[in-house]
């Protein structure tokens, strides 16, 4: 027995052995865990509150926000090759235009809704009574990513401050315009049409609001038209007393 006893012991002080040159000297748990990082004081109180990252105030004039928007080193487009393309237009307006960003015509011309694309869209502020020069144009960002593609955090950031620009570009009616757009401003669960008049929330109040396909996407489905002329009478009745 006592033979059996001490090949037991040895046994044991061989897996102890094993396992102090393996670097396992302490107790461990079944999850896994960083011994390497480094351990920081937790701060509590007034100390956490001191050190917690100031919270940007938005500006509160158009002129204010546009160049923060052009400025900000914190905006996605900062970190974008190319050219930036501002919003335009008069304020108040009778209608607000949101697309999702320039395209490589719109990048070329330095405007927004440039070429074919620009030309239709021309055609559709005509069929409702309008021109340029009665609207306010933006876009959710002022430059066009690497491949037209977005992170969904940068969309989230410029669906907020689109928000803003709403409030203080002060238009009567908005008219959304391509599918990005009005996923990020006014996504729906289908219970409303797609052509029917909404309300947008803005930083300031709503705003009577339509959305429709875009320009460029009229250009290969011609089809899509006839939905997209129904959303553009619901502005036209908007403006009826």
């Amino acid at each position: 027995m006592r033979g059996l006893l001490q090949d037991d012991a040895a046994t044991a002080d061989a897996y102890l052995a094993w396992w102090q040159l393996a670097g396992v000297d302490s107790a461990t748990g079944e999850s896994p865990v960083n011994w390497l990082r480094p351990v920081a004081a937790r701060p509590s109180g007034m100390a956490a509150a001191a050190i917690a990252a100031p919270v940007k105030e938005k500006p509160r004039t158009l002129e204010s926000f546009l160049d923060w928007l052009a400025n900000d080193p914190s905006q996605p487009e900062r970190h974008w090759a190319g050219t930036r393309i501002a919003p335009v237009g008069k304020t108040p307006a009778a209608l607000m235009v949101v697309t999702d960003l320039p395209d490589p015509a719109d990048i070329a011309e330095g405007r927004l809704l440039a070429d074919r694309a620009g030309q239709l869209f021309d055609a559709m502020l005509r069929a409702i009574g309008l021109d340029r020069d009665a609207i306010h144009l933006a876009s959710l960002f002022t430059a066009r990513p690497p491949g037209g593609m977005v992170e969904a955090s940068d969309l989230a950031l410029a669906a907020d401050r689109m928000r803003t620009h709403v409030a203080l570009a002060l238009p009567r009616r908005l008219l959304l315009l391509g599918d990005r757009t009005i996923r990020a401003l006014m996504p729906t669960d289908g219970a409303a049409s797609p052509d029917s008049l909404r309300q947008f929330n803005h930083d300031g109040g709503i705003v009577p609001a339509v959305a429709t396909f875009h320009p460029r996407l009229l250009l290969t489905q011609p089809t899509a038209k006839a939905e997209c002329w129904r959303a553009l009478q619901s502005l036209i009745e908007e403006a009826r007393p």
